[in-house]
């Protein structure tokens, strides 16, 4: 049978990043090796600010949707958004295939396709031990090792391929008092450098943060004095995804008298998931904010969404006074245990501050060691280098910023690698005992998921809802018959102005009498009378609104 899809690298591993690579977020790529491809995660990313109406981010799969046929299975690190987010969007694009993860990571993705409306025989998810081997195709071994992350069920994997042994670490830090006693499988590491390890693909997202990274067990024990302390009600926000930070929490208000409410959505399905699976336990039941009855303040404790100030969650709704069932009010504490991801700084800036203005107590980082990033600063990262003692490097999850400072980090390994690549999504990047090396590009980039619609949105689109909102849109419609007449809708763009308003009517006016005098088409009019006016508004007011010309015959 004819390969449809020849490999022109056919002796060599290509590592293809399809999202991951100089940005936080949609983190995907692939192996391919001959006519055989495996799958790595596939999640979302959060829109910035400018990227204004757009819901989600996930990465472009043109790549893998030309070379279907070649997928032989999909591997999932951990249930982070990050990681598994578009996986609803993507899933039905492509075959279906053997998707191997943990327990509580196929847990979370269930409950996510379920609410696609996704069913399961539609999938093949395969669960595995952290410590499982699996052969997939003729060509991937992979051997999962546990690494210990913010969320539990969290795996790299060394990956033995025809060319050589690949170690993953996926999301990392080197937590050496984990709340559930569970340390990472470091040796898996320390032995495959050992053997030989041709590429290291390492977490970057901390390369400038210098020492060790903090202890989940350091964090449980200040929100703990911190709750202990407080006289009146208690709400926490941290991210829903963070299983073990939330059973601290739970831990603790047990421990000093307080019932726990959870509020939002996703904060409950991810309880729900993990003590589903056994990785949460409650020793009384969760209550509702309907359930609080006669429960004196210093007896509850709420765990809410909106860690990064998203501005429907529930601590942005506490902070602007419109949540429907709960009000803020001066002796309350409120602890925000997270830092905002990078673009939400603003967002999170103004929750704090509508929060001050309320006159509850405020505590977040740095003033409060109430949060640790779930990813390992520079001497963890060093650590990783010189345990697997690579041959290549390719630093991996985070900005172009974070990579370089992990590909010079990596120079002061105890045996440096012989060569880092700085990668792109998109890079085809070329592994060989002897080789490492960008040899070309595949399509990559985001694709925006607005409401239904997924895809249907470029950039183009952005940049006009950008200059609507920064300039305004002006509406020209010109009505032909009986007589030749001009109609203006005006949003966003100046203060009725009923002298400006003439004035822009008489210029199309007379561009499109012209326009009729000379017999042009009528595409030929509009433009006309388009840039007659795109020309006196810039020239008269110096602004420059979405003009959309139109005529009716």
């Amino acid at each position: 049978m004819t390969n449809l899809n020849p490999n022109p690298n056919a002796d060599a591993l290509e590592i293809i990043p399809l999202g991951g690579m100089g940005e936080i977020g949609k983190n995907m790529f692939a192996y391919r090796y001959g006519d055989e491809i495996l799958v790595v995660d596939g999640g979302l990313a959060f829109p910035e600010a400018h990227q204004l109406g757009i819901d989600l981010i996930i990465p472009k799969i043109d790549y893998l949707q030309e070379h279907a046929g070649l997928i032989k299975g999909w591997i999932l690190t951990h249930g982070h958004e990050d990681h598994i987010g578009s996986l609803p969007y993507i899933m039905p694009r492509l075959p279906r295939v053997p998707m191997y993860s943990a327990a509580l990571t196929l847990g979370l993705l269930r409950e996510k396709l379920s609410e696609f409306g996704i069913k399961e025989a539609d999938t093949d998810l395969r669960e595995v031990e952290l410590d499982a081997q699996v052969r997939i195709g003729q060509h991937f071994v992979v051997d999962f090792f546990r690494i210990t992350h913010s969320i539990p069920d969290n795996m790299g994997y060394i990956l033995t391929t025809p060319v050589g042994k690949v170690v993953h670490t996926g999301d990392f830090k080197i937590d050496r008092t984990p709340t559930d006693g569970k340390l990472s499988q470091l040796d898996r590491i320390e032995k495959a450098g050992d053997e030989g390890v041709l590429l290291l693909i390492s977490d970057s997202t901390n390369a400038e943060r210098p020492g060790w990274s903090t202890s989940e067990a350091e964090v449980a024990e200040n929100l703990e004095a911190l709750i202990k302390a407080a006289r009146g009600r208690v709400f926490i926000t941290t991210f829903a995804s963070q299983t073990h930070r939330v059973q601290n929490i739970v831990r603790s208000a047990e421990k000093l008298g307080r019932r726990v409410i959870m509020e939002g959505r996703s904060m409950l399905k991810y309880a729900q998931v993990s003590q589903q699976l056994g990785y949460m336990e409650f020793r009384d039941p969760l209550v509702t904010s309907d359930e609080v009855g006669d429960l004196q303040d210093s007896q509850v404790l709420y765990i809410c969404t909106g860690s990064q100030g998203q501005p429907m969650s529930v601590l942005s709704r506490l902070a602007f006074g419109n949540h429907a069932k709960i009000a803020l009010k001066r002796g309350d504490t409120v602890i925000l245990s997270s830092s905002p991801i990078p673009g939400n700084e603003e967002a999170v800036n103004t929750v704090i501050n509508r929060l001050y203005e309320i006159g509850v107590d405020v505590l977040y980082p740095p003033n409060q060691k109430v949060h640790a990033s779930g990813h390992g600063s520079r001497e963890e990262q060093l650590h990783i280098l010189n345990l697997a003692r690579p041959k290549y490097f390719l630093p991996w999850h985070g900005e172009p910023r974070h990579q370089i400072n992990h590909a010079r980090l990596a120079q002061t390994a105890t045996r440096p690698p012989q060569r880092t690549l700085v990668a792109k999504n998109g890079d085809i990047v070329k592994l060989t005992p002897d080789d490492f090396k960008v040899v070309g590009t595949v399509p990559a980039g985001a694709v925006y998921v607005d409401g239904l619609g997924v895809g249907d949105i470029s950039d183009d689109i952005i940049m006009d809802r950008m200059s609507m909102s920064q300039e305004g849109v002006l509406i020209i419609t010109a009505v032909l018959h009986p007589t030749p007449h001009i109609e203006l809708v005006s949003r966003g763009f100046v203060r009725s102005n009923r002298e400006l308003e003439n004035q822009i009517r008489k210029v199309a006016l007379e561009a499109v009498e012209q326009g009729t005098r000379e017999k042009k088409r009528l595409e030929d009019i509009r433009d006309d009378m388009y840039g007659a006016v795109r020309r006196f508004v810039r020239k008269v007011t110096g602004r420059n609104p979405v003009l959309i010309p139109l005529l009716v015959d």
